[in-house]
């Protein structure tokens, strides 16, 4: 299967700089599109747990497992006036394998924003975990990549 970029090259290097003022280039690019497709992978497993909790047969956005910090670098990125493409990250969600549960239209139209604001918060953790950084390195991403498995 042939992974369609969730970012184009030179946006993913632009939001960065923005979002933290790190430079990453392309080839920290399929490390940002894995950590995305894994994280809400793992934010819609619970999502679907909580749906079933309530003894529904659809994921709805209050299902989400959405944290303040969360809320508020989706905001971030929001104002940022980035654009995330839904279909590119669907299709990266039909590698993994499929949950038991469909989205709602409303669900589904979030994750844009989900993905964003998972993006504005992985930048700035890098910031806060190592304040010199300029140019993450393998082992600083892989770094972050368990970081964010603890708390996600």
């Amino acid at each position: 299967m042939i992974h369609m970029p969730l970012i184009g090259v030179s946006r993913f290097e632009r939001f960065f700089r923005a979002a933290a003022g790190i430079d990453v280039d392309k080839e920290d690019l399929k490390r940002y599109n894995d950590f995305l497709n894994q994280k809400l992978y793992d934010m819609l497993v619970v999502s679907e747990a909580a749906a079933k909790a309530n003894r529904r047969d659809i994921i709805e956005p209050w299902d989400l497992p959405i944290t303040k910090g969360l809320q508020e670098c989706m905001h971030h990125f929001r104002d940022m006036d980035e654009e995330l493409d839904l279909a590119a990250i669907l299709e990266e969600l039909t590698a993994l394998p499929p949950l038991d549960l469909s989205l709602s239209e409303e669900s589904e139209s979030r994750l844009p924003m989900v993905v964003g604001g998972l993006s504005v918060a992985l930048a700035r953790a890098f910031k806060i975990v190592e304040p010199e950084v300029k140019n993450p390195a393998s082992e600083q991403w892989e770094r972050m990549i368990r970081l964010f498995g603890l708390l996600l």
